[in-house]
């Protein structure tokens, strides 16, 4: 099949991921207007917004291309473009930043994006990367990665609000109210489940929380919350599953001299710890280590695999692909 340059290739027939960006000729339309202004009097970039558009859909020749075209017609300047082609099941992942007149309102994109999204039938997104997402973190007594989530958004490095923290114990109350963020407790018992998870479903409604991050929160989510979140959880465990289940994994791990621990970040399903993947890190230890060495090597693991994880996907950069996930990393 030609491509729009006669090549025979189209760009969604070659393998896309970690790609260099290629600007779509349209785009420099654009980029001119806002480099002089269009009326050569200069937009200046404080001025401008940055989107994110995020689109899956069957792969046929001309997505890029048309998706790119309605975007310069918008007036919109690339900033940077990924994509990635599944064979295995014919679907297309894209994604792109662009940058807007401030003035410019998502709507507006969305009607100019709205003929090509119905011909190639796209499931898509359109985010504001301006906008500070709203989060809502679960916690049990293990703090490690709350208290990372916490400082990576106090810095800065993480763009979100934190709508509230959930715990089935006190333990993280001075944490949260230091941080002047709404502390919740929600004991949860066989007879007490599906009450807490009705709490705690009217909570994320009510605080608009777009994500709910499990910061080691030890209870086992139900299969009927599962499925109303889908997409919208993620979770943090150590990476020896299948082995060394239950309590003191580190220290079962020493017993059994092993030389890679790490962690895992993924979204929950209804499969316990088997969700798809986003996120991983192994690093190596020795028989020097002790068993605490080992925990907290893993504490280190954990935190910073789960805040991968959490500021991927409020970037838009995690696309599901049925049990997997096409991760288009920085």
């Amino acid at each position: 099949m030609k491509g729009a340059d006669g090549t025979g290739q189209r760009g969604a027939d070659r393998p896309r991921s970690r790609r260099p960006t290629v600007p779509h000729p349209l785009d420099a339309r654009a980029g001119a207007a806002y480099r002089s202004g269009g009326d050569g009097g200069g937009t200046a970039m404080a001025d401008m917004r940055e989107w994110v558009l995020t689109i899956s859909c069957a792969d046929r020749p001309g997505i890029v291309a048309a998706v790119a075209g309605r975007l310069a017609d918008a007036g919109a300047n690339i900033s940077d473009s990924a994509q990635y082609w599944d064979r295995g099941s014919n679907r297309f992942f894209l994604r792109i930043a662009f940058l807007m007149p401030a003035a410019v309102e998502g709507a507006t994109v969305e009607a100019a994006l709205a003929p090509v999204v119905a011909r190639f039938d796209m499931a898509h997104r359109l985010a504001d990367l301006g906008r500070r997402p709203r989060i809502l973190i679960m916690v049990s007594r293990f703090d490690h990665a709350l208290l990372h989530l916490l400082y990576q958004i106090r810095v800065g490095w993480l763009n979100a609000e934190v709508a509230a923290i959930v715990s089935n114990h006190e333990d993280s109350r001075a944490t949260a109210e230091a941080a002047g963020i709404p502390y919740h407790v929600l004991p949860v018992t066989k007879d007490t489940k599906a009450a807490q998870e009705e709490r705690l479903m009217a909570l994320i409604a009510s605080t608009g929380a777009e994500l709910v991050v499990l910061a080691r929160y030890m209870q086992v989510l139900s299969d009927d919350l599962a499925a109303r979140l889908a997409g919208r959880v993620i979770n943090i465990h150590h990476s020896f599953l299948p082995s060394f289940k239950g309590a003191k994994p580190y220290h079962q791990a020493w017993e059994r001299g092993v030389k890679l621990i790490g962690a895992t970040a993924h979204y929950v399903t209804g499969d316990l710890d088997e969700g798809p993947i986003i996120e991983q890190e192994t690093e190596r230890v020795s028989h020097a280590l002790t068993a605490e060495d080992f925990v907290a090597t893993g504490r280190d693991i954990e935190s910073r695999v789960l805040a991968r994880a959490v500021k991927l996907h409020l970037e838009a950069r995690v696309f599901l692909n049925g049990n997997r996930t096409v991760v288009f990393s920085r």
